[in-house]
C-alpha cells in the first residue's frame, strides 16, 4: 500500500472506531496528533484481540504476543490477525483485519515517537494476556478482586496515560521541567479515571459478552455474584456496589484534573485534549450515579449531542485558567447549579 493511503485508512477508520476520541483529537497540535491517533489504533487493535469473542484464550494470546513483536524494529507483520479477523463483522474487527496498515503508519512516525509509544502498548499487550482466561458454560468472566480490577485498569488504560504522557513531553521539548515527573506520578489515575468511568457505563454491553469487570469480592459484600448484578430481584444490592465504583471511579478523575492542570498552559491545544476527555467522563459518571437505568439491561448510559457540545465549547473557553477548570469540573460533577 502507498503511505498516502494508509495514511487515509488511519484517518478514516478513528471515527468508526471511536467518535468521540476523533472529536478530541482535532484539538491537538499538528504532529502530534497523527502520532496519538495511530497509537490509538494500535491499542485499539489489540482491545479488539481481548474481546473476540469467537477466539479461544490460547488464540488471543497468542494473538497478542505476535502484535507486540510488530512493534519491534523489523518486527514482523500482521498476517496472523488477518487470518483471525477474515469475517469482519465490525469496524473493530476491520481495523484488526487491516493492522498492518497501521503498522506501516507506526514505522513512519519519527523514530522518538515510536520509542514513546512501543514500550506501553506492548506493556498493554502482555497485561491483557494474564487476563484472559476460557469462560465457564453459565458463568460469567469476571475479575475476583478490586487488586486485579486496579491491575486490569492499569494494563489497557493507564499505559495509555503514560503513553500520553510521552507523546505531550516530547512535544513539549522540555526534558528537565519538573511538571513531568508530576505528570507520570497523575498519568495512571488519568487513564483509570476514564477506564472505570467506561465500565460503569458499559456494564449491560459487557455483559452480552460474557464479560464482568465487576469484581467478585464488592458483589460478595453485598451478597450476590456478578451474574446477579443486573437482576431486579436485587437492583438494592447492585446498586450498593455500583456507588462503590462510582466512588472509586471519581477519585481517579480528581487526580485526572490535577493531570490536566499540571499540564503547561503554554500547550492550549494538549490541555484542550486531555479536558475535554476528562469532561465526557465526568458529565457521564455523574448522570450514571443519578439515573435509576443504570442497571437495566437495555440501557446505556450516554451524555446527549448538545451535552458533548456545550462541553466542548466550555471547555474551550477555560482549558488555560485553572481556577475555571477546576470550577467546570466541579459543576460537572454535580456541585454547583450553574446551567453550561
Amino acid at each position: 500500500m502507498l503511505p498516502s493511503t494508509d495514511r487515509a485508512f488511519c484517518r478514516a477508520m478513528l471515527p468508526r472506531v471511536s467518535r468521540t476520541f476523533a472529536l478530541c483529537i482535532r484539538f491537538l497540535p499538528p504532529g502530534l496528533d497523527y502520532a496519538v491517533l495511530v497509537a490509538y489504533l494500535l491499542c485499539r487493535v489489540a482491545d479488539t484481540i481481548e474481546d473476540a469473542v469467537p477466539l479461544p484464550a490460547e488464540g488471543k494470546r497468542r494473538l497478542l504476543a505476535h502484535f507486540s513483536r510488530c512493534l519491534d524494529d523489523h518486527g514482523p507483520d500482521g498476517d496472523p490477525l488477518r487470518e483471525a479477523f477474515l469475517a469482519r463483522a465490525s469496524d473493530d474487527e476491520r481495523l484488526a483485519f487491516e493492522a498492518d496498515r497501521v503498522l506501516n503508519e507506526f514505522r513512519r512516525l519519527p523514530r522518538s515517537q515510536r520509542a514513546a509509544i512501543r514500550p506501553w502498548v506492548q506493556e498493554m499487550c502482555s497485561g491483557m494476556a494474564a487476563f484472559i482466561e476460557g469462560s465457564e458454560p453459565g458463568r460469567l468472566d469476571a475479575l475476583s478482586s478490586v487488586d486485579d480490577l486496579d491491575r486490569y485498569c492499569y494494563y489497557v488504560a493507564g499505559t495509555v496515560g503514560h503513553l500520553l504522557t510521552a507523546l505531550f513531553w516530547l512535544h513539549h521539548g522540555r526534558g528537565t521541567d519538573p511538571r513531568r515527573e508530576q505528570l507520570e506520578a497523575l498519568a495512571t489515575s488519568f487513564g483509570l479515571g476514564l477506564q472505570l468511568t467506561n465500565i460503569i457505563k458499559d456494564i449491560a454491553d459487557d455483559r452480552q459478552r460474557g464479560r464482568s469487570y465487576v469484581p467478585r469480592q464488592l458483589t460478595q459484600l453485598v451478597g450476590i455474584d456478578p451474574e446477579q448484578i443486573q437482576d431486579v430481584t436485587h437492583r438494592d444490592e447492585s446498586r450498593v456496589v455500583m456507588e462503590l465504583l462510582i466512588a472509586k471511579a471519581s477519585r481517579h478523575l480528581r487526580d485526572a484534573l490535577d493531570y490536566c492542570i499540571h499540564l503547561p498552559r503554554s500547550q492550549y491545544r494538549i490541555r484542550l485534549f486531555c479536558l475535554t476527555s476528562l469532561y465526557f467522563a465526568v458529565r457521564t459518571l455523574h448522570r450514571a450515579k443519578h439515573d435509576p437505568r443504570l442497571l437495566d439491561p437495555n440501557y446505556k448510559v450516554k451524555i446527549t449531542r448538545a451535552e458533548v457540545y456545550r462541553t466542548v465549547l466550555v471547555t474551550h473557553a477555560v482549558a488555560p485558567i485553572n481556577s475555571l477548570v477546576r470550577a467546570y469540573f466541579r459543576h460537572l460533577a454535580g456541585g454547583t447549579t450553574a446551567t453550561a
